[in-house]
């Protein structure tokens, strides 16, 4: 053999043995070191299931469970997994198409990726989880994961619980991936504020599956498995029977009610108006009626316990009397002469009450609610000349309000609280470009003018005034299982805040005794129960709201705050009632009912009757049928523009609009109407959305055009 030949020959077996070799380091790199196809393998064979944490359980004062948790399950989907599945029986199970069907596989692409598992659809109902638990193995890529479920087994403290919902990609990034896709948070209430206490920890199980997607069991006998650790549970001061009473004598009601334990600032009772039923905002239908409360205007969903500012009206009145005491501008024995009337400003500020004496003293003017003194009271505050001026009185006068716990936020341990309004100077001397003295606004000195007070600040301040002196931040929970000395968040609520002790137990005494007097003998009469001794005061405030674009005076807010017993005080309840009249027509009935029961424990025979009446007295305030159907025609027309779809504004139009309230004025619009045919909508699409209300608020219009329906057609008319 050539010298070439044997050169060639060896070259070759040089190649074949470098290939060789190659294949070799490359099969023990993937056999041995790589563990890329070993984790392939895993995902394929093995599932890691997660294994969600029951959230706490949150009790009242008698250790009744009144959110609790049950199981449902939650179809998850991992898209790398999906493939060769009959994609039309999987949505027939789900009765969904299959449109649906892309759409969501690609919202959990986007969200979560193509290899983890995604919420497919949660919180099945039992028939549909039942059908897909014997079919599942049908369909590789989905799994049943079992979610617990909120549940409130005496429909009751919507507004105080709270609600949870899975946690979105804001939630996620805030929380630095934290939570993770599927995870449920608390969105408001208590479920929120007390989140970390209450979520628990995830836990993961490792289940083994064959080549069908088939769960065969446990890998490595759990060894890699973690347990799901359950929230702590929660101990509060409510009483769920006072809470349900209090809500069913709101019922077809807006306003607010507060109930607190003055000697330690729980609060037993609290209840927005309108309600709803906590328990739908869970289970499977829990997004079609959560969008359908956040449509109504009456706002269901708002806690106006916390969130709604009032005028307090005469519920102010023992404060003011408290301020002007302490300054010394007042005594007890301080009147004023009272023929319905205080004529001591431009405007006088008017009386309920005209007979004589009935402001001879605090007492009595307390008692009678007598606007004429307590609008001379502020003056006199205001007006000290130990202040050194209005604008420094007037002053003085607000870091009082603010030590009642008005114009602050009260530390409530709920999300979302208001403030309310107590203005500062600066903003009297922009409305009034400096000039204004005690008269501008002297109504301030019967809770009106820009006072402005939650429920909850009003019930706070009188609790000051049973305690003579201090407070406890009012709060729900009493304490937490397990506590340790890390567990810092009810720390606030457990520190005694004593901002007016300075002020003499005597001079409380004066003006207790004038509230006392409120329910024996004067406004609230009605309010009586044998053997407590109660002391309260009535509220009427002028209510306005723009209507319309025009402000709008409408029926008056009832108002009524009470504490008892007076010797032991062990319960304070304001409540506020918009568009009712006199405070004592139905506050007063609601809080001597709810003040009944928590310390009786039960209600008289008669006083059932009374319940019954007053929860079926629908006081809704008229104008909400009207800004209902202006909202909903507003949202047809936008939906109407993008889709074209006539049925969508029919009900909307002249002829099927509601008739308005009598108690509004229509507003003074030309009738705006539409001219357009189906195939130029392009060319009319302004028009409608600037006539999205056809008369039922001012748009502006270039034409004057008329819509005629025919067969889903619009023709010029």
């Amino acid at each position: 053999m050539s010298v070439f030949n044997q050169s060639r020959s060896t070259i070759i077996r040089l190649i074949f043995a470098g290939v060789f070799l190659v294949i070799v380091i490359q099969l023990f790199n993937l056999q041995i070191i790589s563990r890329d196809y070993k984790q392939r393998a895993m995902d394929n064979a093995v599932y890691p299931k997660r294994k969600y944490p029951n959230r706490g359980i949150i009790y009242d004062r008698k250790s009744k469970a009144i959110l609790n948790n049950t199981i449902m399950y939650d179809l998850t989907v991992t898209p790398a997994e999906v493939r060769h599945i009959d994609t039309i029986a999987l949505c027939n199970l789900l009765e969904i198409d299959t449109i649906e069907f892309k759409k969501r596989v690609l919202e959990a692409i986007i969200k979560n990726g193509h290899v983890r598992p995604s919420v497919f659809e949660d919180l099945l109902p039992a028939e549909i989880q039942a059908k897909l638990e014997e079919n599942l193995y049908k369909f590789p890529g989905f799994t049943l994961v079992e979610r617990p479920v909120r549940v409130y087994p005496y429909n009751a403290a919507a507004h105080i619980m709270g609600y949870v919902g899975e946690a979105d990609t804001s939630i996620i990034r805030r929380s630095n991936n934290f939570y993770q896709l599927g995870d449920y948070v608390g969105r408001s209430g208590l479920e929120s504020y007390y989140e970390k206490v209450l979520m628990g920890q995830r836990g993961i199980e490792f289940l083994i599956k064959d080549n069908k997607n088939r769960i065969q069991g446990h890998y490595e006998n759990r060894a890699y498995d973690t347990a799901a650790v359950a929230g702590r549970n929660m101990q509060t001061f409510i009483d769920i029977e006072v809470q349900q009473l209090a809500e069913k004598l709101m019922t077809n009601k807006v306003g607010g009610v507060v109930a607190i334990e003055p000697g330690s600032g729980g609060i037993v009772a609290m209840v927005s108006g309108p309600n709803f039923n906590p328990n739908d905002l869970t289970g499977p239908e829990k997004q079609k009626n959560y969008s359908k409360l956040a449509l109504d205007v009456a706002g269901p969903l708002l806690n106006r316990a916390i969130t709604g500012r009032y005028p307090p009206g005469s519920t102010y009145k023992p404060i003011e009397a408290l301020i002007g005491l302490d300054e010394g501008v007042i005594t007890p024995s301080s009147g004023i002469g009272c023929s319905g009337a205080y004529y001591g400003c431009n405007r006088p500020v008017r009386c309920t009450e005209k007979w004589p004496g009935h402001a001879r003293d605090l007492r009595t003017a307390i008692a009678y609610s007598c606007n004429s003194f307590f609008s001379n009271t502020y003056r006199l505050i205001v007006d000290n000349r130990e202040h050194g001026g209005v604008k420094k009185g007037y002053a003085k006068w607000k870091e009082y309000m603010n030590a009642f716990g008005y114009g602050e936020r009260v530390g409530v341990d709920l999300p979302s609280e208001n403030r309310g309004n107590i203005p500062d100077t600066s903003v009297y001397n922009k409305v009034y470009n400096g000039s204004w003295n005690s008269c501008t606004n002297v109504t301030l000195g019967i809770g009106q003018d820009m006072m402005l007070a939650t429920p909850l600040q009003i019930a706070n301040g009188i609790c000051i005034v049973a305690n003579k002196g201090y407070y406890y931040t009012p709060h729900f929970v009493k304490s937490i299982d397990d506590e340790t000395p890390e567990d810092v968040i009810l720390a606030p609520f457990r520190k005694k805040h004593e901002v007016l002790t300075h002020i003499s137990d005597t001079t409380y005494e004066a003006v207790i005794s004038g509230m006392q007097d409120v329910v024996d003998i004067g406004t609230a009469r009605g309010a009586k129960i044998p053997g407590i001794n109660i002391c309260a005061k009535t509220g009427t405030a002028e209510n306005y709201r723009v209507i319309d674009g025009k402000r709008t005076q409408l029926k008056d807010n009832s108002l009524f705050v009470c504490f008892a017993p007076r010797e032991n005080p062990k319960i304070v309840i304001a409540v506020i009632v918009e568009n009712a009249g006199f405070g004592s027509t139905w506050a007063a009935p609601i809080a001597s009912l709810m003040l009944e029961k928590y310390l009786n424990d039960t209600l008289r025979t008669e006083r059932v009757k009374e319940v019954d009446r007053i929860a079926a007295a629908n006081l809704m305030p008229g104008y909400l049928v009207r800004e209902q159907f202006k909202a909903d025609s507003a949202r047809a027309f936008f939906y109407f523009n993008l889709r074209k779809d006539s049925a969508l504004i029919k009900k909307y139009l002249r002829k099927n609009r509601p008739p308005v309230d009598t108690v509004l004025k229509r507003a003074d619009v030309r009738t705006a109407y539409l001219k357009t045919r189906k195939k130029k909508t392009d060319e009319d699409s302004p028009a409608i959305s600037t006539l999205f209300l056809l008369g039922l608020a001012v748009v502006p219009v270039n034409e004057t055009r008329r819509i005629t329906m025919s067969n889903n057609n619009y023709e010029r008319s």
